[in-house]
């Protein structure tokens, strides 16, 4: 099974939907948002992936009651976990926060293979004694394009994809 990682959208919903075409394009069943999606509009947006969606809270998300509520009420596809979450996806067992030592730390205790973040808004990847970590970038276009990864489960090949930038907001500024 291939997972479409993202994370750092802030709202930046042309980029968001593009990285969710492409993400299906290439076959990805399921979705994780490593945090700071922002508004709870954006649980609306991942909600219409046609898989599973699971994200967790970054430290610029605002309204996170309505941001559970929604994904409860009109997103069943849609999991928040909190600050850190643990899922396991086709056999493989997944840690992910916006902070890289939560998502370590998680997955070192819950005998995870991967450890995925965000918050630094920088494609990252490194293998650390069998433990993947890797923070996909973001999908915000503020530090540099616009990118998420994808990880497929049965052969733990990581693909970083990087984005045109979308126009934001659409039709732009008037």
């Amino acid at each position: 099974m291939k997972i479409g990682i993202i994370s750092d959208s802030h709202d930046h919903l042309p980029n968001l939907r593009h990285a969710l075409e492409e993400i299906l394009r290439r076959g990805a069943g399921a979705v994780i948002h490593c945090g700071d999606l922002v508004a709870p509009f954006v649980t609306l947006e991942l909600g219409r992936f046609a898989g599973p969606v699971h994200t967790v809270f970054g430290n610029n998300d605002g309204d996170r009651f309505l941001s559970l509520k929604l994904a409860a009420e009109t997103c069943p596809n849609v999991t928040h976990h909190g600050e850190v979450g643990v899922v396991e996806l086709d056999g493989a067992r997944i840690a992910f926060s916006h902070y890289e030592h939560h998502a370590r730390g998680r997955a070192r205790a819950q005998g995870c293979q991967v450890a995925l973040h965000g918050h630094t808004h920088l494609q990252a990847m490194e293998r650390d004694d069998g433990l993947l970590v890797l923070n996909p970038g973001e999908l915000l276009g503020f530090k540099g394009r616009p990118s998420f990864c994808t990880y497929d489960t049965a052969t733990g090949e990581v693909e970083r994809v990087e984005l045109e930038p979308q126009p934001w907001p659409p039709g732009g500024w008037s």
